[in-house]
């Protein structure tokens, strides 16, 4: 079964995930006041609350929180289906690494939302119960850039912009993991990797082969 070494890569994600949150939770103060600049003003620290999907996205309230919940719980059981599935078949093993990462990235904002409106109260004020409806840390601040675009843009000139994302190792493991599959899709998915494991033939005894008989 050494198909397990890639979910272990999903529970070094998980792990090194859910430690960054916990000390952002018990060390830094939200928002601006407890920012912590990294790289210039380009890259920081930043304790913010996420209550939905990607980019603060939500569905509708009181049970949209749990609807998304329900949803990474599906997508968490058919990801770990896809990579015994896809090892069995002998894909290539940086496939099964990148699946590995998107893995443990889901079950690490899982985690978020399952449990942290309990063991960090941080459950939205409208919340039926905070089980489920846990906020989902977030701390890596790129700032990109804020401001006007130039007047000389057509359509979009004098439109104020926003590109200043926030995210956690989680969403990074996410999104390495798809950009990896994205980038060398043509060797992972080349025919010839897909050699499958052989499965093992059942040896019956010969005395109850005849019994059966």
């Amino acid at each position: 079964m050494k198909y397990w070494k890639y979910y272990l890569v999903a529970l070094l994600v998980i792990l090194v995930d859910q430690l960054s949150k916990w000390a952002v939770h018990t060390y830094m103060q939200p928002g601006m006041p407890g920012e912590i600049p990294l790289i210039g003003d380009w890259l920081k620290l930043h304790y913010t609350l996420n209550p939905g999907m990607a980019f603060g996205v939500e569905l509708p309230p009181p049970y949209g929180k749990v609807l998304l919940t329900s949803f990474r719980i599906v997508a968490v059981c058919f990801i770990i289906y896809l990579i015994r599935k896809y090892w069995r078949l002998g894909a290539a093993s940086g496939l099964l690494a990148c699946g590995g990462l998107i893995l443990g990235g889901a079950i690490g904002n899982l985690i978020d939302s399952i449990f942290y409106g309990v063991v960090y109260d941080n459950a939205p004020f409208n919340a039926p119960t905070p089980w489920l409806h846990g906020q989902v840390i977030d701390m890596i601040y790129v700032d990109i850039y804020e401001g006007f675009l130039p007047e000389s843009w057509p359509l979009i000139g004098g439109m104020h912009l926003s590109l200043w994302p926030i995210f956690n190792i989680a969403d990074s493991a996410i999104f390495v993991g798809v950009v990896l599959i994205l980038i060398f899709q043509g060797r992972f998915f080349a025919e010839h990797t897909y050699e499958a494991h052989p499965v093992q033939p059942i040896h019956r005894d010969p005395a109850e082969a005849s019994e059966v008989v």
